[in-house]
């Protein structure tokens, strides 16, 4: 990991715009523990939830599990007052924007700051915070089928 882009934390404060969570395609991968939190907070049944909320995805030689989106690319969970299951969210919409891909240097970083009003703005996320989400999307056990 280059720590050298986050070594002194970066600035970031989510502005609820949901341009993460609208209009573009995308895959929402679930870990068994985002899959058991969210079925505990919807009060569904692991069936119930898979059948009405995810879809199965070939990623090269595995199969994962993703939230499904709306017509217009709107995940499941979005609607004008935000995240349905904000309290519950998957680990993936919990650790944006804290990725790898955006952390390998600073262009990286502000080229996706370019889609996101929080990021370079608000307040300084440590990088203690920054490692942890990487160490979380790292090591969470993604469902595979």
């Amino acid at each position: 990991m280059c720590d050298i882009v986050y070594k002194n934390g970066l600035k970031f404060t989510c502005t609820q715009c949901s341009k993460c969570c609208r209009f573009d395609p995308g895959f929402v991968f679930l870990t068994y523990s985002d899959l058991d939190r969210i079925l505990l907070y919807l009060h569904l049944s692991k069936n119930e939830f898979i059948e009405k909320y995810c879809r199965t995805v070939n990623i090269g030689e595995q199969k994962r599990l993703s939230l499904i989106e709306k017509p217009d690319f709107d995940c499941i969970f979005w609607n004008k007052g935000g995240c349905d299951i904000y309290n519950s969210r998957p680990l993936q919409c919990r650790t944006y924007p804290f990725w790898k891909p955006f952390l390998t240097d600073r262009d990286a970083w502000d080229r996706e700051a370019e889609s996101c009003a929080g990021m370079n703005n608000g307040s300084v996320v440590d990088k203690e915070a920054i490692e942890n989400c990487l160490v979380l999307r790292k090591t969470e056990n993604y469902i595979l089928l």
